[in-house]
């Protein structure tokens, strides 16, 4: 049977940052520590005044065609995984495409063109639908571009401000692929929620109380169906575990959910009961809400264990380390954890090649998908072509003044003319509005 998974990836973040512990914190009448520790993030990317979620999209597609040699008749269709969007009909791939045509010989016209909705799992689910595409045969030895491109901003004062970031990751799925082939075996859990929607708005409404709930709960729902399929799950079976992250405090709560569960019924948990004692089982209490408060006890011991602590360091941190710096990227998040778990492995020099990652993604509203990938013998040359460190060291850092022309900019409902911040070079550039109101993009060299 073909192998299908990711060949290769490219990153284009934001250009801009905002310091959210030196700059925002300040101003918010908060502490450094609320961001830094609360949230775990101590940077967002922000898009300068000519990059939207096309620019960067199309920026990332360009840099991974290039670096991998392809020609537009390679690529047999492109999909977008956006919140973002700005068109409730034409998809933002269609704009993409338009970019790659003017600086590629060929044109696009034979690649299916589409995009996915479904808050922050939608990258995911692009993948998955390429992957079918290929196994199903229909690629003619072509290959699909998956890109996750947003900008997540939010109202002004809206508690979800301190983790705005926008970039986008751009996937080529192919058969043979060089970086992980992906696994028949998925698990879902998903049910109709409203913990964040956006009903014909720009920014979203959040009970962020609200969502963390659902999140845990759909992620759990979500490996237990995996496990139905593929066996229970051992932490020893993963090397990496990317979660999708708004913010690390959030995959630092899952994270812990999750190793309290695949230790259940293991020698992990039978080493841990002379410390712990085993796991509470519903079934030796006379009431739920008996039993919840004796697993919530046992869970907040369980954190404190070097067992846990060990895990959670060497599977989960390393996931985190570009979403630290970059904020939340909605589509595109789970993808920048994956990343950021390999170039951690490659800087180490560890030998990744055979070994499994465990990839959960989350949507609000709401549904959580989960699925393993196997590290191939080619991924190091790949991690290695990436700049995405280069990136976030060259962003330009916003004052608080100039954070608020940045916003104000990217506020769809108010003018777009604002002055740029950085001079964009060799990259695609929003060039003002077409005849019918459309957005115009062009290549500056």
């Amino acid at each position: 049977m073909t192998e299908v998974g990711i060949d290769a990836v490219e990153i284009w973040t934001g250009k801009l940052k905002l310091d959210l512990a030196e700059t925002f914190a300040p101003e918010m009448g908060d502490s450094p520590e609320k961001y830094t520790k609360g949230l775990g993030l101590y940077e967002s990317s922000f898009p300068d005044t000519y990059e939207d979620i096309v620019t960067m999209g199309a920026n990332a597609c360009k840099r991974l065609m290039e670096r991998k040699g392809l020609e537009p008749d390679d690529i047999g269709r492109i999909d977008v995984a956006t919140e973002s969007s700005f068109d409730n009909s034409k998809p933002i791939s269609t704009y993409i495409g338009g970019c790659l045509e003017q600086v590629f010989d060929d044109d696009l016209h034979h690649a299916n063109k589409g995009e996915r909705k479904f808050a922050c799992v939608a990258g995911t689910q692009a993948i998955d639908d390429a992957y079918n595409w290929i196994r199903a045969g229909r690629n003619r030895g072509r290959s699909a571009l998956v890109v996750a491109t947003d900008t997540a901003l939010y109202a002004r004062d809206d508690p979800g401000e301190a983790t705005q970031g926008a970039g986008a990751v751009a996937m080529l799925i192919s058969e043979n692929p060089s970086l992980v082939t992906i696994s028949d075996e998925q698990g879902y859990g998903s049910a109709d929620e409203t913990d964040f929607l956006k009903p014909n708005q720009q920014f979203p409404s959040v009970d962020g109380k609200r969502s963390v709930q659902v999140y845990l709960a759909r992620m759990r729902e979500a490996v237990e169906d995996y496990e139905s399929v593929a066996g229970d799950l051992h932490p020893d079976d993963f090397v990496y575990a990317p979660f999708h992250t708004p913010f690390p405090g959030m995959v630092r709560k899952a994270a812990l959910l999750a190793y309290r569960h695949i230790t259940r019924d293991t020698e992990i948990e039978e080493e841990l009961a002379t410390e712990l004692g085993r796991q509470p089982r519903p079934e030796a209490f006379d009431d739920e809400e008996a039993f919840s408060e004796a697993v919530s006890a046992y869970t907040d011991e369980l954190k404190e264990t070097k067992q846990y602590q060990a895990w959670y360091d060497a599977t989960i941190d390393p996931t985190l380390d570009i979403s630290r710096h970059v904020g939340n990227w909605y589509t595109g998040s789970v993808h920048i954890a994956r990343v950021a778990a390999l170039k951690r492995a490659l800087s180490e020099g560890r030998d990744l090649t055979g070994e499994r990652i465990f990839v959960a993604s989350y949507g609000s509203g709401a549904q959580a998908e989960v699925h393993h990938e196997t590290v191939q013998e080619d991924w190091e040359a790949e991690i290695s072509g990436l700049n995405v460190d280069e990136q976030i060291d060259d962003r330009y850092d916003l004052t608080f003044a100039e954070y608020e022309r940045v916003h104000a900019a990217h506020d769809h409902s108010k003018d777009r003319d604002f002055e740029e911040f950085t001079a964009p070079q060799d990259e695609f550039v929003f060039d003002g509005w077409g005849r019918m109101g459309e957005r115009k993009y062009r290549y500056v060299e």
